[in-house]
């Protein structure tokens, strides 16, 4: 098809500058949006490290370790130097460098042909430029910038659930160091116990047995030792990574003690509610859902007109004035219909919409299984604190004044220590299953997803002295 082209080649390309110069990079790339979201949920901002603030950065987290680690001094050092957090920054860059690509046009094809025979010869010139992609432009940056919104969206949540990982992180390793303390102690109590039942055993004052369960408690206390110190190492070393530490700032010191539990519990009449509002992965099942809406709109527009080429045209043949004119590149729907296509955009939108509410659904089960866990080990630990260990405690001094008074023997004593031991442990278990219950909880009403007190505290049980 030719003619006289009534728009003039630099028109065209004036046109197809103005369109894709709107598209352009931001100044921080998302980063901004992404602390703001990370300091509104978990009380501080993330940090990226670049080259030209490397340093500072380092310096800022020599400072930090210059004093015993706290939850939130650990959280601070993870999101300013966990790794992976950095690497999904540079993926946010990725989705921004997306959406400046659909901000401009394709590139125009241009094509060159030159046919002669004998003297004679024709020359054929032509430039070609997306028209559809013109017209859709704005739809498909729409669709982009949404795509861009919703990786920001993915990257925050990916940050909460750093601070939230580093937390339970930190309150594993200072309550098996805590443990590892206290077992020292109950060595030593059982090293003394067991030289003590050899000398009576000699003169005859410890029957076979006594000696016997004595020896047991030691050789247990030995390896009840044993297993606290692997624990302290592997849950210091869980910690050591989320922090992104290597070198000598793997030297970290941490507190002696877990924090004590506050004065009441957390009383949440609108947890659901909270979710709901600032749930990051339901901001983003939505965000999704709105998304595969709009793509379906475009996928109806192009239905039938998948390709849409315009281009202007100059020919030239010899002894003839030169011809100009414009062509249009059609494909024409014979076999392929767009049916398939718009079927399958029509599907994914109902799946992005079960999937959000599949999403919302999980998010109201997950926040009251949260806060149930959440109260029980409050409840729990508060029982072991007001109750069980003063209770115990009476009873070793007790026992203590019956065995100087020659009103019970030793065995009595050294089984006193055993179940003393056992209290003592199972208190700060209980201690730290609240702290770790109280992160989850959190992230729960504002991450994506409730963190397992029970899958998290069982690597330490696994090994805690019992």
């Amino acid at each position: 098809m030719s003619g006289t082209f009534s728009v003039k080649p630099i028109a065209i390309g004036v046109l197809v500058l103005f369109v894709g110069g709107c598209a352009t990079f931001s100044k921080d790339g998302g980063f901004d949006d992404v602390s703001a979201i990370t300091q509104e949920r978990v009380g501080q901002p993330v940090g990226r490290v670049r080259d030209d603030n490397a340093g500072a950065t380092e310096a800022r987290i020599k400072e930090i370790l210059a004093q015993p680690l706290t939850p939130d001094s650990a959280v601070r050092i993870a999101l300013l130097n966990n790794q992976g957090l950095q690497a999904m920054f540079a993926e946010l860059d990725v989705a921004e460098a997306d959406l400046v690509q659909a901000g401009w046009l394709r590139n125009p094809g241009f094509s060159f042909s030159r046919v002669h025979t004998g003297d004679n010869y024709e020359i054929n010139r032509s430039i070609m430029f997306d028209f559809v992609g013109l017209l859709t432009l704005p739809v498909k940056s729409k669709i982009e910038r949404r795509r861009f919104e919703q990786a920001k969206l993915q990257t925050a949540t990916e940050a909460v659930r750093l601070a939230a990982d580093t937390r339970r992180a930190y309150f594993n390793a200072v309550a098996a160091q805590q443990t590892v303390a206290f077992m020292e102690q109950v060595n030593i109590s059982a090293e003394a116990g067991s030289e003590l039942a050899q000398r009576m055993a000699r003169i005859g004052n410890f029957s076979n047995l006594d000696y016997e369960r004595q020896q047991m408690f030691s050789a247990d206390a030995t390896a009840q030792l044993a297993r606290s110190l692997h624990n302290a190492t592997a849950t210091r070393e869980q910690l050591t990574r989320l922090l992104g530490l290597w070198g000598p700032g793997t030297a970290f010191k941490l507190p002696d003690r877990l924090p004590d539990l506050p004065k009441s519990a957390k009383e949440i009449t609108d947890i659901e509610a909270q979710a709901m509002q600032q749930r990051l992965d339901v901001q983003m099942a939505k965000r999704n859902t709105e998304a595969t809406a709009t793509a379906l709109g475009l996928t109806q527009a192009t239905r039938f007109i998948n390709v849409l080429d315009a281009g202007y045209i100059n020919k030239s043949q010899t002894n003839t004035p030169r011809e100009n004119g414009y062509e249009v590149s059609l494909e024409i729907p014979l076999f392929d219909w767009g049916g398939a296509r718009t079927r399958k955009a029509e599907s994914l939108y109902m799946a992005a919409v079960n999937r959000t509410a599949d999403t919302a659904i999980r998010a109201r089960s997950e926040v009251r299984e949260a806060y149930s866990a959440y109260r029980t080990a409050y409840d729990i630990s508060r029982h072991y604190r007001d109750e069980i260990v003063p209770l115990r405690k009476k009873i070793s001094d007790e026992i203590g004044l019956r065995y100087n008074g020659m009103l019970t023997g030793v065995f009595e004593l050294l089984a006193d220590a055993r179940e003393q031991a056992n209290s003592v442990n199972a208190a700060i278990e209980a201690q730290r299953d609240y702290w770790v219950a109280d992160t989850a909880l959190q992230f729960a009403i504002n991450g994506g997803g409730t963190t397992d007190m029970r899958n998290n505290s069982m690597a330490s049980d696994a090994m805690s002295p019992r």
